[in-house]
């Protein structure tokens, strides 16, 4: 009997049902993974006649695997702490690169680094991007690996300006001091702490002296004087002179051989005053200076937009790369070739390569993973259903049997 096929090709149906829900529940665990489900359509091929008003008569002959889904909304992001890994929130997928070229595409962000540096899957492919040299990042320039360790030493820049945000106190006495120290660096990255004494001369008044220790020059005794001159506020305790910035602060002859240094003392600082005079004790709540030392890489971190940031010795950032972002006119076209990866097709449409958080690409939350989408419990529903559909089809294809019996004994 034909029938046989259609008890049969629900069995079928049933078991493609349980097999993609048992891979769903096997990868719950499985950063990146996206939930599966697969869609039937009946098979209509048996045309039995028409009705009394000329509509078909027809029956089915079964059922058949339609379509296979994915779910590609973004999974709950486990921060793990771990610099290397990366979870993308939104649409796209991480691009990588296997050991013949082949490039692939991923949602599993649980990244490593290998021998020579390089971001790669734990199946170690190389994790794709756009390089950066000496910080500057193209991204219109060929994708590569991205390295992670890679960068040389940030060389020393010397200071050339700096700020201190001090407040002097409106009752000091004539005659009382007050010092602060800076800390600068010179062209060859060695540092040397200035200070700067303020001294109460009068109502409304303090001289101020910039010093340097004789023994950064080679000589011994007391510091030399760089800078000396008079700071005047009114009434309500603003500075009114100088005004804007202390010009000529000069250091030459330094012991270690570094070239001369010219120092601009700002006293504004977007537009707000750095001096103050009010009744409460002399203080240096922040200095700030924009020349630092030789700085070796010490870490990194994954910006949102896909940078990799180099965090440096002297406290100093870098960019390392950029991490590219595929996008796909189909999600649903592309095909799973293992290890958590897809390839583009005729049907996905050919990868659009970008960066987090532009073009509809989504953003990248560093040192974190995505994890699986899949719903523990709609999985259970699922399998329920499965379940008694598979021994629904079982049943029928019992009682067909029973039939041919019967049959095959009114014959005998």
């Amino acid at each position: 009997m034909s029938a046989f096929s259609i008890p049969l090709s629900g069995l079928a149906g049933s078991s493609d049902a349980l097999n993609v829900i048992a891979n769903n529940l096997a990868n719950l665990n499985t950063d990146g993974y996206k939930d599966e489900n697969l869609t039937f359509s009946g098979l209509f091929n048996q045309m039995l006649g028409v009705s009394g008003n000329g509509d078909p008569i027809q029956v089915g002959s079964g059922v058949q695997v339609a379509g296979e889904t994915a779910n590609f909304t973004s999974g709950t992001v486990d921060s793990t702490g771990i610099a290397s890994n990366m979870a993308l929130q939104g649409n796209g997928f991480f691009v990588v690169e296997g050991g013949n070229n082949q490039m692939s595409f991923t949602r599993d962000g649980s990244f490593g680094v290998n021998a020579d540096g390089q971001l790669v899957t734990q199946g170690g492919e190389l994790v794709m991007g756009y390089p950066a040299v000496n910080g500057a990042i193209s991204t219109n320039s060929a994708l590569a690996p991205i390295n992670v360790n890679q960068a040389e030493n940030i060389p020393a820049v010397a200071t050339s300006s700096f700020s201190m945000d001090t407040n002097l106190d409106a009752s000091a006495g004539v005659g009382t001091t007050f010092s602060t120290p800076l800390t600068v660096y010179d062209s060859l990255g060695s540092s040397h702490e200035l200070t700067v004494t303020y001294t109460n001369t009068g109502a409304n008044t303090w001289s101020y002296n910039v010093t340097l220790p004789a023994a950064d020059t080679g000589g011994t005794g007391n510091p030399t004087s760089l800078a000396t001159g008079t700071m005047t506020f009114n009434s309500s305790g603003q500075l009114t002179s100088p005004s804007g910035s202390i010009t000529g602060i000069n250091i030459t002859g330094l012991a270690d051989g570094a070239a001369p240094m010219n120092l601009t003392w700002n006293l504004t600082n977007n537009g707000s005053a750095t001096m103050t005079q009010q009744d409460a004790t002399s203080a240096t709540s922040t200095t700030e200076q924009n020349g630092y030392g030789v700085g070796t890489l010490t870490g990194y971190s994954v910006l949102s937009d896909g940078t990799v940031e180099g965090q440096f010795s002297n406290d100093q950032t870098l960019a390392l790369g950029k991490v590219a972002v595929a996008g796909f006119a189909n999600n649903q076209g592309l095909t799973q070739t293992g290890s958590d990866d897809y390839q583009a097709t005729f049907a996905s449409g050919a990868p659009v390569i970008g960066q987090a958080g532009a073009g509809g690409n989504g953003t990248i939350t560093g040192g974190a993973v995505e994890e699986s989408n899949v719903n523990l419990s709609t999985e259970f529903a699922n399998m329920i259903v499965a379940q008694q559909n598979y021994e629904a089809n079982a049943k029928a294809l019992t009682t067909m049997d029973q039939v041919s019996q019967a049959t095959i004994q009114l014959i005998s």
